[in-house]
């Protein structure tokens, strides 16, 4: 079983890409990627989506209208889940949760329902599962490209993307992956999570997130 020393980032050791630099290194070798899959691992219960048009909507208390732009954005979905099957490249993500959601988290997992309906591979996990690894601090949120290169993503405070930093370490790349998707095997897929308990809550009350 892994341990916290083994999903340790010694960041010392890690590359800062500040947001320009990263987008455009993920970008690159996310391309490059064939016949392996890749890992998401999202941990934060709170972040500032830029430029989202739902997201906005959200913001501005219009629930329905968020909602309805969310599932405008299948088609592009069903194309993104389309290109990673011909690439032999599935992305599989896993969510932590935790009650009560913030209504950051409760429009998440609408979008991300959406997602997997599209042929995404997403899975919700309580943040019980990952508590014990917690001591300190929360697990970072942290992306596994193609087995290749492990991207810790960096937001500020607020919860605003700034960066990402890269390792390239193969164990930690391994360890990651590895606790990703054994977390995935375990999780409950998202779809399921939101139809059985998130979409009976009520529209979010807006000034609850935590930052």
């Amino acid at each position: 079983m892994l341990d916290l020393d083994d999903l340790r980032l010694d960041r010392p050791r890690g590359l800062y890409l500040p947001l320009d630099a990263y987008q455009g290194d993920f970008a690159e070798r996310e391309s490059g990627v064939r016949g392996h899959s890749s890992w998401k691992f999202e941990r934060r219960q709170h972040f500032e989506e830029q430029d989202d048009p739902s997201r906005d909507a959200l913001s501005r208390g219009h629930w329905d209208e968020a909602l309805r732009l969310l599932e405008e954005e299948r088609e592009r979905w069903l194309a993104i889940a389309r290109e990673d099957e011909r690439r032999g490249v599935p992305f599989r993500r896993v969510r932590v949760v935790e009650a009560p959601l913030t209504p950051y988290m409760q429009w998440e997992l609408h979008a991300l329902s959406v997602q997997a309906k599209a042929g995404l591979g997403v899975r919700v996990v309580e943040a019980g599962q990952v508590r014990s690894l917690e001591r300190d601090h929360l697990l970072p949120e942290v992306v596994v490209l193609g087995g290749e290169v492990l991207y810790e993503v960096v937001y500020t405070d607020a919860g605003v993307l700034e960066g990402g930093r890269r390792f390239s370490d193969p164990e930690l790349t391994a360890n990651w992956e590895r606790f990703i998707g054994d977390l995935y095997a375990s999780g409950e897929d998202v779809v399921s999570y939101v139809d059985r308990y998130v979409s009976r809550l009520p529209p979010p009350k807006l000034g609850l997130d935590a930052e």
